[in-house]
């Protein structure tokens, strides 16, 4: 009877091993009913050819995507990577650093060149994305300050809002205002020495026509319907954020904020705003 019992389990427990594969062999799960590859595939759309003879109204315009606004949520969200999905900002930062798709430009000691001159090296984007902390500290054992090294890293959360330079173009041939984005920047915070913000700056600039290869095939969050998610550029093509106009081509090459300030300023990009659209619609009313 013992010896009965003792081929039994030896039998059901090889079945078992033949039935429950092994950790080191566990089959791919498809998290979801179907398999995503609309947007994997996507190809960017080409931009219109436009002669400089065709050109009749061009303005340059340089405006601020505040990612803490509710429209722009699917900008920043999520802050940490998920399956299906990741920030403007971790898109960015892996065209850069393991993909090397894409160029990022020093936007000059000032912070303010966007005119894509000095493409930065990957050792000074290494020192962008983990910046090395030192701080002295005191031992509580011995009484005497400890120089303490600590690695901080560049995360999405840190970005809040983006600069984007653009062209306003007024093409005859077709008679319709085109715009193109030209540059694109991730901005962060910067704080003075009571810890206290002070504003936002370039991080560095990015070319856009390069960049829509690499947007175009990560998905952006779509509040309605899961089935019908867009592209991130998608979202810049179809104008889908919120954004205020920080400056435009003068002759003083001035930003608004250097005249105006608080809801002035806010008020003056909106009365640049109002020129922008009412321009072309002047131009048909007879």
């Amino acid at each position: 009877m013992m010896r009965t019992c003792k081929t039994f389990l030896i039998g059901a427990a090889l079945v078992a091993g033949m039935l429950i594969p092994a950790g080191s062999q566990a089959q791919t799960v498809l998290d979801g009913a179907y398999i995503k590859e609309h947007t994997k595939t996507q190809r960017v759309v080409p931009y219109t050819y436009i002669r400089e003879a065709d050109v009749m109204w061009a303005r340059r315009v340089w405006r601020t995507i505040d990612l803490r606004e509710k429209l722009n949520h699917p900008l920043y969200y999520p802050t940490e990577p998920i399956n299906d999905r990741k920030s403007l900002f971790d898109v960015v930062k892996q065209a850069l650093m393991v993909d090397g798709s894409i160029t990022a430009y020093d936007p000059g000691p000032l912070l303010q060149d966007d005119e894509f001159r000095k493409p930065l090296l990957p050792s000074e984007l290494k020192d962008i994305f983990l910046r090395v902390d030192t701080q002295y500290t005191e031992n509580i054992y011995t009484e005497e300050m400890e120089m303490v090294v600590q690695e901080i890293p560049l995360e999405s959360r840190d970005i809040k809002m983006y600069k984007v330079k653009e062209d306003w173009i007024f093409d005859k041939q077709r008679s319709k205002m085109d715009i193109r984005i030209i540059g694109i920047a991730p901005m962060k915070e910067i704080r003075g020495e009571d810890g206290e913000v002070r504003g936002y700056a370039p991080i560095f600039w990015l070319y856009y026509p390069e960049c829509r290869y690499v947007f175009k095939n990560w998905e952006v969050f779509n509040r309605e319907n899961d089935a019908e998610r867009r592209s991130f550029e998608s979202i810049f093509w179809k104008r889908q954020f919120s954004s205020y106009i920080t400056k435009w081509s003068n002759v003083y090459d001035r930003q608004i904020s250097d005249y105006k300030t608080g809801i002035d300023a806010l008020l003056q990009g909106e009365e640049i705003k109002s020129a922008l659209f009412e321009f072309e619609h002047d131009l048909w009313n007879f």
